[in-house]
């Protein structure tokens, strides 16, 4: 498509978001698992929000870190989800420029979020099997909360330079964004100018967030395999592999379509566009539907306070 700039220091007042690219007629069913898995995420993560609040037992580090993946997946989810569905039923596609560009700030300052999170969560069982005494003393309450506001803070200080630099660039006139959400290479790809700054910087965010996150997680849990080697029972090693199994599933359902999608967006070029689409868009709805089923379904005591509050509505 031949895109005009029609000014070197204008933008477009709106974007055209395309959806998946070569699947717009198919797009309206594609729509029903994404709603199926959204109402998930939000019902199940609002779920554990709410047992993690009224039930004093749970006020933990490792709960408390729950509670904060949860509000970071109903934010993320939320930023792109109901727009994505207007586009596949609706054929609402166009987007305002700023509520572009804000959806793009929020898209990878909360990725960068989620990816911190994991992270603290894996420092969280590192210290509950490796210091089980001093566990509640090292992270108590004011150092997760220290911890968290570190997190959002480093995804803001990080996303808010790029998503700056993107407003302040030319873009060319009527060409839509072939995505189903304004990611920042999509965007970026709409400049009729340099790049390189941008996208330079985009790569040294990615390789600062998860790299470290990635490489910390890697050690946390190579400390923790050494260390529950060294336990004297099988039952003693099965219990604390038990308590790392729904942390380490959390853990490759973010990951792993999140480097897919990376190395896809810029090596991928034989790839199908859809292909790459389709694994970006499940990339930011997959996790928050996981997330509350896995910590459901695996930890006892929020699975049973979810059975004890059924039972008490009568349900």
């Amino acid at each position: 498509m031949i895109c005009l700039n029609i000014s070197s220091n204008s933008h477009p007042d709106t974007f055209l978001l395309v959806g998946i690219p070569g699947l717009e007629e198919a797009q309206f069913w594609i729509a029903f698992p994404f709603f199926i898995m959204y109402v998930i995420a939000v019902v199940g993560n609002a779920i554990v929000l709410f047992v993690i609040k009224t039930e004093p037992n749970l006020h933990e580090p490792m709960y408390l870190f729950l509670a904060m993946l949860a509000i970071n997946d109903l934010v993320l989810c939320t930023s792109t989800i109901p727009k994505m569905l207007s586009i596949f039923w609706l054929g609402s596609r166009e987007i305002g420029f700023h509520a572009c560009l804000t959806q793009l700030f929020f898209v990878h300052v909360f990725s960068s979020v989620e990816s911190g999170v994991l992270m603290a969560m894996a420092l969280d069982r590192y210290v509950a099997i490796c210091y089980p005494l001093r566990h509640s003393s090292i992270l108590s309450v004011p150092a997760i909360v220290t911890m968290g506001s570190l997190v959002l803070a480093r995804g803001v200080l990080l996303v808010s330079p790029f998503s700056l630099h993107v407003h302040s660039l030319p873009f060319c006139q009527d060409c839509p964004i072939f995505h189903a959400y304004c990611d920042h290479m999509a965007v970026v790809k709409l400049v009729c100018g340099d790049t390189t700054v941008s996208v330079i910087y985009g790569l040294f965010v990615v390789f600062m967030v998860g790299g470290f996150d990635v490489f910390i997680i890697s050690v946390s849990y190579a400390m923790i395999l050494q260390a529950v080697l060294r336990f004297p029972s099988t039952g003693s090693r099965l219990k604390a592999f038990s308590t790392c199994a729904s942390h380490l599933c959390v853990i490759l359902a973010f990951y792993i379509p999140a480097l897919f999608t990376f190395l896809t967006h810029r090596f991928g070029h034989s790839i199908p566009h859809h292909v790459h689409i389709i694994a970006a868009n499940l990339y930011l709805v997959v996790p928050p539907t996981l997330n509350p089923i896995v910590y459901g379904v695996t930890t006892k005591q929020i699975r049973e306070r979810i059975f004890y509050f059924f039972q008490q509505k009568g349900m």
